[in-house]
Parts: structure tokens; C-alpha cells; sequence
């Protein structure tokens, strides 16, 4: 039923000042015009991304977007550069070379937004 249409990933954030900040200027996101002011909408390699206000912000504490990207470790260094804080996780079948988690094909390492979502980064 859902397989034709484009499913939209959906942040929610305390402040769009602080979140806008973020997710342009610390992750280059290019911002699309939005007919709300309380969301900030974004493209970002064929996909979108919502980020709005609501006082459930943050509560989520499973990943919330992942990016397929080409070099986790390439990009990591870029966004630590930024002061981006990565997480560290205990993972079965994965080992860690500083912020970067591996196992087989996979890299992954992950981040928090200034509200404590999980963002991801995925390669493999």
C-alpha cells in the first residue's frame, strides 16, 4: 500500500533557532521554503527531513535519521571539527576505532542534535 509513496523523516525539536543553527550550519543542510514558521524543511540526497517544535523533543532514544553516506570516518572527523559529540555504543559483532563503529562492510557513528535526537551515519 505505503511501497509507491515518499516517506519523510521527522525531528522534533525545543527551539528552531538552535535546531536551524544546527542542522544548517553544522550539518550544511540547504533549507527549502516552508509555508509554516514552526517547521524547517529540508532535502537532503533525494529525501526529506522535518524538524519541528513539540515538548516531546528529545525523548526518543532510538535513531532517528541515518544517512547512507560514502566514508563514515571522512565525515565523522568533519563533524567532530564542528564540535559534534559522538556517541559510543556496545554493539555485538562491532568494534570501535574512535567515534567510527565497524563490523564487516559497515561503518556507523552516531550523534546527538542540540536536543538529544539520535542521528546516524552509515556506510556500507
Amino acid at each position: 500500500m505505503f511501497g509507491k509513496f515518499e516517506a519523510v523523516a521527522t525531528v522534533a525539536v525545543r527551539d528552531l533557532k538552535v535546531a536551524r543553527s544546527f542542522y544548517e550550519d553544522t550539518l550544511g543542510l540547504d533549507p527549502n521554503e516552508s509555508d509554516r514558521e514552526e517547521v524547517l524543511s529540508y532535502e537532503t540526497g533525494g529525501s526529506k527531513l522535518f524538524v519541528y517544535v513539540s515538548e516531546f523533543a528529545g525523548t526518543n532514544t532510538a535513531t532517528a535519521v541515518t544517512w547512507m553516506v560514502e566514508n563514515v570516518g571522512k565525515i565523522a572527523k568533519a563533524l567532530k571539527a564542528k564540535g559534534v559529540v559522538f556517541e559510543h555504543y556496545d554493539l555485538p559483532g562491532m568494534k570501535r576505532k574512535g567515534d567510527v563503529h565497524s563490523g564487516g562492510d559497515m561503518e556507523a557513528a552516531w550523534f546527538k542534535d542540540p536536543d538529544g535526537n539520535i542521528h546516524a551515519i552509515v556506510s556500507g
